[in-house]
């Protein structure tokens, strides 16, 4: 219904310029056909935006509903582990053990921080890199990391303070993950190789602020640029981090360029 409502103008617009196209035919006055004209023209270019719109309304809706469907797919195979798992005799506690940790791989929020699980991460790069392949855009993907204590002992710096930065400096369209309980991964939508690094810069200015003596690490992939398929690009980011790690300062390395 919102859709015929918006289409009202660009119909009127068409109406008016069929009436004084006729008109003009019939009187042979020039003035009528060039508001024909001007009509018609004013109804194109309103149903081309109108249509752009739209098919960004229903791209982003179709991206919300799959991971929305992931996620409730999830639950069913939770809830049916852990039934299984509470009819486990007391002997198979390992494998009780196992399921629970299954289990809390697919919790979608990661409790010590409030950003998104990996298991989200993973289902969300998927849609995110489908999305972009069919509309041509990029996608970066930022495995980062904060240590205190440079030379000596260097240690994870409070994961609150990062998270919060993080959060505070990304978009609303990114997401962010905190992997293993030891770094972040930061996913950027529609973001070249260039400005992932400039993101990265400005969450390291960030923290600065709140702990001068962290230093920041991170390891940048982006499709298409540094590899196709969601695991490659995460494996090409992380690859990246451990070169970034060789230096006992502040860095920044970006992947190698896929063949």
């Amino acid at each position: 219904m919102n859709d015929i409502k918006a289409a009202v103008p660009a119909v009127f617009a068409a109406f008016v310029g069929v009436v004084a196209g006729i008109a003009s035919a019939l009187t042979g006055n020039t003035a009528l056909g060039l508001v024909a004209g001007i009509g018609a023209l004013g109804a194109g270019v309103f149903a081309f935006f109108l249509a752009r719109r739209l098919a960004d309304a229903r791209q982003i809706q179709h991206l919300l509903t799959n991971e929305l469907r992931t996620a409730q797919d999830q639950a069913p195979v939770e809830q049916n582990e852990a039934a299984e798992s509470q009819r486990l005799p007391e002997s198979a506690e390992s494998g009780a053990i196992m399921a629970g940790n299954h289990l809390n791989s697919a919790v979608l929020v990661d409790e010590s921080t409030g950003l998104f699980s990996e298991a989200f991460f993973a289902v969300t790069l998927d849609a995110r890199i489908s999305a972009a392949r069919r509309h041509l855009r990029p996608v970066a993907v930022v495995a980062l990391e904060v240590v205190e204590g440079l030379p000596d002992e260097p240690h994870p710096a409070p994961a609150l303070m990062v998270a919060s930065t993080i959060r505070h400096v990304l978009r609303e369209s990114d997401i962010a993950s905190h992997i293993d309980g030891k770094y972040f991964a930061l996913l950027l939508e529609d973001t070249p190789e260039n400005g992932a690094i400039w993101t990265v810069e400005r969450v390291r200015r960030e923290i600065l602020k709140s702990n001068p003596a962290v230093t920041v690490w991170a390891g940048v992939a982006c499709y298409p640029a540094h590899a196709f398929q969601s695991d490659e690009i995460v494996a090409a980011a992380k690859t990246a981090l451990l070169s970034a790690r060789e230096w006992r300062q502040h860095r920044i390395e970006v992947a190698v360029a896929a063949d």
